[in-house]
């Protein structure tokens, strides 16, 4: 698997692209910014000015069952924000 998973398309991230021209990305746990830049600048064509990383924990959740309490979490993810060089773009859109 990339380092790249998939992009995160929310009402916030989506703001955040069209305001500020900076783009969220799920990304693999164990890499860092450098390697995160050179994969988004070979995916895309684009120029990186700034990557951001943040480590999102666990959600944990509790159900009230018949057979008692039940314990889950979900998995916890990596998120990049990526800051474009002014006038790039990348359309997360696209159908190629």
């Amino acid at each position: 698997m990339g380092i790249l998973i998939k992009p995160i398309i929310t009402e916030k991230a989506n703001n955040d692209s069209e305001l500020n021209n900076r783009y969220t990305f799920q990304v693999e746990k164990n890499v860092n910014k450098v390697q995160i830049k050179e994969a988004v600048e070979s995916a895309y064509g684009v120029k990186v000015l700034k990557v951001r990383t943040i480590n999102v924990r666990s959600d944990r959740r509790m159900r009230y069952t018949k057979a008692g309490i039940q314990f889950g979490k979900s998995n916890a993810i990596k998120k990049a924000i990526i800051q474009l060089a002014e006038g790039e773009s990348i359309d997360l859109y696209a159908n190629a």
